[in-house]
């Protein structure tokens, strides 16, 4: 497990403005897994929603399945941007729903949008992240408005 960055876990703001840095990044830019890798609980889970044959599916992933199946989609050019956030709280656990966009370079056009549902936890010193799920903008899943900037 490496160290984190103690600016990149002393808050939920800093850990979800890390989460969306470390991913992000030019064509050709390694990634910063290890970096990422500091934000979660060893058994963190990614879940990306879908839909297969009309119906929603579920792809389970590790945090080392994650980085090795997104990697080469990401080096082709990704930025992924938060673009509104509901955060609710009670007293060391979290959830925080983060509406972001994607585009393939920094000023590029926006190529879709959907929802991170990010549960996390204080313990005295730091956030962890204990799981990460998420869904895509589509034309039968549109984004809600309240969670719209």
């Amino acid at each position: 497990m490496p160290t984190p960055r103690a600016e990149d876990v002393a808050t939920i703001d800093a850990v979800m403005r890390t989460f969306y840095e470390v991913i992000s990044g030019p064509a050709g830019q390694p990634r910063q897994w290890s970096r990422d890798s500091s934000l979660y609980i060893p058994e963190v889970r990614f879940v990306a929603m879908s839909e297969q044959n009309g119906r929603p599916h579920a792809n389970v992933v590790s945090h080392a399945q994650f980085a090795r199946q997104s990697d080469p989609m990401l080096l082709r050019g990704f930025y992924e941007t938060e673009i509104h956030k509901v955060t609710r709280r009670f007293g060391n656990i979290a959830h925080v729903f983060s509406t972001y966009e994607f585009r393939t370079t920094e000023k590029g056009p926006v190529l879709g949008r959907g929802v991170n549902s990010v549960q996390l936890y204080w313990d005295g010193a730091r956030w962890w992240v204990t799981n990460v799920i998420w869904d895509d903008e589509r034309a039968n899943n549109p984004i809600p408005r309240d969670l719209l900037p």
